[in-house]
């Protein structure tokens, strides 16, 4: 069930249902006067859902930032974060762990998968760590997705990179999340696992109608992206729909040559 092609032949956000992520006037800073760094400047954005978004800047540009605020990891200093329609930001600390637990999901540069518990252990934890049994068959599935039904019972050391973040992305799935954030999902990956794994983020769009938001520096990584949002100086920047890597690659260039000398927070 491909909605790839549907999505690439309009432009705008109107064949897409409500946001799956909205930011409203999201400010954060760190450090007080004179030395206060400004990571995110007023951003206001609205990320479709069942759409693969791919967010870049320069070294400081607030690109974590937005991240973290986004995922609910971080808390704005001003500004409204929606997951759904439901405002996250105001949440106990309690409720932001149940709802990142059931309701997005992450993978991140350097796998974070534990090292004592097997491939499907691994893939099991987040409904585990949301009181929910462990659904096995739908584990397994996710692994015949990512090509590692035959893996389930090794652990993490046996894999290789590109097989380990497989297995994250998995895990992301495995709750049916809102919202996967992807946070340099490559940058420890050679060219072939990169890609293995921006196929099956594609995929999860495509096939299963997830959400991606995807961190990056690689403007190949961002092409497999419906749309590529720019940041600079914790301000958006520019965006460029159905992305190939020259035209991305060109825009990050102009964007580095502008970049002040003390910008945000990366």
């Amino acid at each position: 069930m491909s909605r790839r092609a549907d999505q690439r032949s309009t432009t705008g956000e109107s064949q897409f249902p409500a946001p799956a992520i909205e930011l409203r006037g999201v400010r954060r800073h760190y450090g007080r006067g004179a030395s206060a760094v400004q990571a995110l400047r007023g951003v206001d954005l609205a990320l479709p859902r069942g759409s693969f978004t791919a967010v870049m800047g320069p070294s400081g540009s607030g690109k974590s930032t937005f991240l973290q605020c986004a995922a609910g990891l971080d808390r704005p200093d001003a500004g409204q974060v929606l997951l759904g329609g439901e405002e996250i930001t105001k949440l106990s600390e309690d409720r932001l762990t149940r709802l990142r637990r059931t309701r997005v999901g992450f993978v991140f540069q350097s796998f974070n998968l534990l090292p004592s518990l097997t491939v499907l252990q691994n893939v099991l934890l987040p409904q585990r760590l949301a009181g929910v049994r462990g659904d096995r068959r739908r584990a397994g599935e996710l692994l015949a997705e990512v090509g590692l039904d035959r893996h389930g019972g090794r652990r993490p050391a046996q894999l290789s990179g590109g097989q380990q973040q497989r297995v994250a992305i998995a895990r992301a799935l495995i709750t049916q999340p809102e919202v996967i954030f992807a946070d340099e999902p490559t940058g420890a990956l050679d060219t072939r696992s990169a890609d293995e794994v921006l196929t099956l983020l594609r995929r999860a769009v495509d096939a299963l109608g997830a959400t991606v938001v995807m961190v990056t520096h690689d403007p190949v990584a961002a092409s497999h992206a419906d749309r590529v949002l720019f940041l600079a100086d914790g301000s958006l920047a520019g965006e460029v729909s159905h992305p190939d890597p020259q035209t991305v690659a060109d825009r990050m260039v102009r964007l580095t040559s502008a970049a002040r000398p003390a910008g945000a927070a990366a």
